[in-house]
Protein backbone atom coordinates (compact mmCIF):
# COMPACT_ATOMS: atom_id res chain seq x y z
CA UNK A 1 0.00 0.00 0.00
CA UNK A 2 2.75 2.53 0.92
CA UNK A 3 6.59 1.37 0.26
CA UNK A 4 9.72 4.18 1.47
CA UNK A 5 12.66 2.25 0.01
CA UNK A 6 15.79 4.12 0.83
CA UNK A 7 13.24 7.53 0.30
CA UNK A 8 15.69 10.66 0.92
CA UNK A 9 14.66 14.67 1.07
CA UNK A 10 17.10 16.96 0.86
CA UNK A 11 16.22 21.30 0.61
CA UNK A 12 18.87 23.40 -0.18
CA UNK A 13 21.29 24.44 0.73
CA UNK A 14 21.62 21.17 1.71
CA UNK A 15 19.50 20.48 4.44
CA UNK A 16 18.52 16.51 5.09
CA UNK A 17 14.99 16.78 6.11
CA UNK A 18 14.60 12.71 5.44
CA UNK A 19 17.42 10.40 4.92
CA UNK A 20 17.66 6.92 3.50
CA UNK A 21 14.11 6.29 5.38
CA UNK A 22 12.76 2.39 4.37
CA UNK A 23 9.54 0.80 5.51
CA UNK A 24 6.22 -0.57 4.61
CA UNK A 25 2.17 0.06 5.54
CA UNK A 26 0.13 -2.71 4.86
CA UNK A 27 -3.65 -2.48 4.04
CA UNK A 28 -5.69 -1.52 6.77
CA UNK A 29 -3.05 -0.94 9.26
CA UNK A 30 -2.93 2.08 11.03
CA UNK A 31 1.00 3.89 11.55
CA UNK A 32 2.08 7.03 14.05
CA UNK A 33 4.91 9.03 12.67
CA UNK A 34 6.97 10.72 16.03
CA UNK A 35 9.48 12.60 16.29
CA UNK A 36 10.59 15.58 17.62
CA UNK A 37 9.83 19.09 16.06
CA UNK A 38 11.15 19.24 12.86
CA UNK A 39 12.15 15.12 12.86
CA UNK A 40 10.96 15.21 9.41
CA UNK A 41 7.10 13.85 10.16
CA UNK A 42 5.66 16.33 7.62
CA UNK A 43 7.82 15.98 5.14
CA UNK A 44 7.17 11.87 4.88
CA UNK A 45 3.74 12.95 4.15
CA UNK A 46 4.03 15.42 1.49
CA UNK A 47 6.10 12.48 0.28
CA UNK A 48 3.15 10.05 0.45
CA UNK A 49 0.49 12.69 -1.31
CA UNK A 50 3.00 13.75 -4.00
CA UNK A 51 3.42 17.16 -2.57
CA UNK A 52 6.92 16.85 -2.15
CA UNK A 53 9.21 14.33 -4.59
CA UNK A 54 12.24 12.33 -2.99
CA UNK A 55 15.61 13.41 -3.88
CA UNK A 56 16.55 9.90 -4.38
CA UNK A 57 15.48 6.61 -3.26
CA UNK A 58 11.56 5.52 -4.08
CA UNK A 59 8.52 6.17 -2.60
CA UNK A 60 5.01 4.16 -3.48
CA UNK A 61 1.97 4.37 -3.37
CA UNK A 62 -1.26 1.76 -4.06
CA UNK A 63 2.30 0.20 -6.57
CA UNK A 64 3.22 3.89 -8.07
CA UNK A 65 6.39 5.60 -7.81
CA UNK A 66 5.10 8.61 -6.56
CA UNK A 67 8.38 10.45 -7.60
CA UNK A 68 8.60 9.53 -11.40
CA UNK A 69 4.60 10.30 -11.91
CA UNK A 70 4.02 12.80 -14.51
CA UNK A 71 2.15 16.08 -13.22
CA UNK A 72 -1.26 15.07 -14.62
CA UNK A 73 -1.03 11.96 -13.16
CA UNK A 74 -0.95 13.50 -9.20
CA UNK A 75 -4.96 14.20 -9.43
CA UNK A 76 -5.38 10.34 -9.91
CA UNK A 77 -3.14 9.27 -7.21
CA UNK A 78 -4.63 12.11 -4.85
CA UNK A 79 -8.45 10.64 -5.48
CA UNK A 80 -7.05 7.76 -3.37
CA UNK A 81 -5.85 10.00 -1.03
CA UNK A 82 -7.57 11.66 2.16
CA UNK A 83 -5.72 14.65 3.74
CA UNK A 84 -5.64 16.38 7.06
CA UNK A 85 -3.52 19.08 7.42
CA UNK A 86 -2.90 20.47 10.63
CA UNK A 87 -4.01 23.76 9.92
CA UNK A 88 -7.19 22.58 8.26
CA UNK A 89 -7.54 24.93 4.73
CA UNK A 90 -10.89 25.41 5.38
CA UNK A 91 -12.78 27.70 3.77
CA UNK A 92 -14.29 30.29 5.95
CA UNK A 93 -16.57 31.95 3.41
CA UNK A 94 -17.92 28.68 2.66
CA UNK A 95 -20.30 26.66 5.07
CA UNK A 96 -19.70 23.30 6.60
CA UNK A 97 -21.51 21.57 3.66
CA UNK A 98 -19.94 23.39 0.83
CA UNK A 99 -16.43 22.96 2.19
CA UNK A 100 -16.65 18.85 2.15
CA UNK A 101 -18.10 19.32 -1.22
CA UNK A 102 -15.58 21.31 -2.77
CA UNK A 103 -12.86 18.03 -3.89
CA UNK A 104 -16.18 16.25 -5.21
CA UNK A 105 -17.24 19.57 -7.03
CA UNK A 106 -13.71 20.03 -8.59
CA UNK A 107 -13.53 16.00 -9.77
CA UNK A 108 -17.24 16.39 -11.62
CA UNK A 109 -19.11 14.45 -9.43
CA UNK A 110 -22.79 14.21 -10.36
CA UNK A 111 -24.46 16.43 -8.24
CA UNK A 112 -26.90 14.27 -6.57
CA UNK A 113 -24.37 11.60 -5.82
CA UNK A 114 -22.28 13.54 -4.34
CA UNK A 115 -25.24 15.65 -1.82
CA UNK A 116 -24.90 12.25 -0.44
CA UNK A 117 -21.48 11.68 -0.10
CA UNK A 118 -21.23 15.00 1.57
CA UNK A 119 -23.82 14.16 4.02
CA UNK A 120 -22.76 10.77 4.82
CA UNK A 121 -19.09 12.00 5.73
CA UNK A 122 -20.37 14.58 7.73
CA UNK A 123 -22.65 12.41 9.64
CA UNK A 124 -19.82 9.90 9.96
CA UNK A 125 -17.52 12.64 12.04
CA UNK A 126 -20.95 13.83 13.55
CA UNK A 127 -21.81 17.13 12.11
CA UNK A 128 -24.49 16.57 9.63
CA UNK A 129 -26.90 18.57 11.96
CA UNK A 130 -24.55 21.30 11.63
CA UNK A 131 -23.58 21.20 7.92
CA UNK A 132 -25.59 24.75 7.22
CA UNK A 133 -23.13 25.99 9.81
CA UNK A 134 -19.94 28.63 8.80
CA UNK A 135 -16.42 27.33 10.51
CA UNK A 136 -16.16 29.93 12.57
CA UNK A 137 -19.44 29.17 14.25
CA UNK A 138 -17.65 25.50 15.15
CA UNK A 139 -15.14 24.58 17.67
CA UNK A 140 -11.50 23.69 17.33
CA UNK A 141 -12.19 20.11 17.60
CA UNK A 142 -15.74 20.52 15.14
CA UNK A 143 -13.43 22.23 12.76
CA UNK A 144 -10.83 19.45 12.93
CA UNK A 145 -13.63 16.65 11.86
CA UNK A 146 -14.79 19.09 9.25
CA UNK A 147 -11.44 18.73 7.75
CA UNK A 148 -11.58 15.11 8.27
CA UNK A 149 -15.01 14.66 6.60
CA UNK A 150 -13.44 16.68 3.34
CA UNK A 151 -10.63 14.51 3.60
CA UNK A 152 -12.87 10.80 3.45
CA UNK A 153 -15.68 12.40 1.48
CA UNK A 154 -13.90 10.85 -2.04
CA UNK A 155 -13.83 7.30 -0.04
CA UNK A 156 -9.73 6.91 -0.10
CA UNK A 157 -8.03 4.04 0.95
CA UNK A 158 -5.57 6.05 2.84
CA UNK A 159 -5.88 8.68 4.91
CA UNK A 160 -2.75 10.69 5.98
CA UNK A 161 -3.09 13.55 8.87
CA UNK A 162 -0.72 16.36 10.36
CA UNK A 163 -0.84 16.09 14.12
CA UNK A 164 -4.56 16.11 14.25
CA UNK A 165 -5.28 16.35 17.52
CA UNK A 166 -2.88 19.25 18.64
CA UNK A 167 -4.38 22.14 20.44
CA UNK A 168 -7.25 20.01 21.23
CA UNK A 169 -8.12 19.88 24.61
CA UNK A 170 -7.95 15.87 25.95
CA UNK A 171 -12.00 15.11 25.81
CA UNK A 172 -12.29 16.66 22.22
CA UNK A 173 -8.66 15.01 20.66
CA UNK A 174 -9.64 11.34 21.80
CA UNK A 175 -12.59 11.84 20.38
CA UNK A 176 -11.17 12.56 16.87
CA UNK A 177 -8.63 9.94 17.73
CA UNK A 178 -11.80 7.62 17.37
CA UNK A 179 -13.00 8.79 14.31
CA UNK A 180 -9.80 7.87 12.57
CA UNK A 181 -9.84 4.46 14.56
CA UNK A 182 -13.22 3.76 12.92
CA UNK A 183 -12.04 4.61 9.43
CA UNK A 184 -8.63 2.07 9.72
CA UNK A 185 -11.65 -0.37 11.28
CA UNK A 186 -13.64 -0.61 7.74
CA UNK A 187 -10.45 -1.03 5.79
CA UNK A 188 -9.02 2.13 5.49
CA UNK A 189 -4.95 2.37 5.61
CA UNK A 190 -4.37 5.75 8.21
CA UNK A 191 -0.86 7.01 8.88
CA UNK A 192 -0.73 9.77 11.28
CA UNK A 193 2.24 12.59 12.69
CA UNK A 194 1.50 13.15 15.97
CA UNK A 195 3.53 13.77 19.41
CA UNK A 196 0.52 11.53 20.85
CA UNK A 197 0.16 8.61 20.31
CA UNK A 198 -1.48 6.97 22.80
CA UNK A 199 -4.69 8.30 21.76
CA UNK A 200 -4.84 6.13 19.14
CA UNK A 201 -4.64 2.13 20.71
CA UNK A 202 -1.45 0.35 20.72
CA UNK A 203 -0.50 1.36 16.75
CA UNK A 204 2.45 0.26 15.17
CA UNK A 205 5.04 3.75 15.35
CA UNK A 206 7.62 5.04 13.21
CA UNK A 207 10.26 7.36 15.47
CA UNK A 208 12.03 9.96 13.04
CA UNK A 209 15.43 11.36 14.68
CA UNK A 210 16.65 14.33 12.15
CA UNK A 211 15.02 12.81 9.44
CA UNK A 212 16.29 9.20 9.90
CA UNK A 213 14.46 6.03 11.18
CA UNK A 214 15.17 5.22 14.93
Amino acid sequence: MIRFDHASKRYPPGIDALADVSFTVGKGELVTVGGHSGAGKSTLLKLIAGIERPTSGAVLVNGQNVGSLKRKAMPYLRRNLGLVFQDQKLLFDRNAFDNVMLPLAITGFPPAEAKRRVQAALDKVGLLDRQKAMPVMLSGGEQQRLALARAVVGRPNILLADEPTAHLDAETAADVARTFLEFRDVGVTVLIATYDDSLFGAPRRLTLHHGRLQ
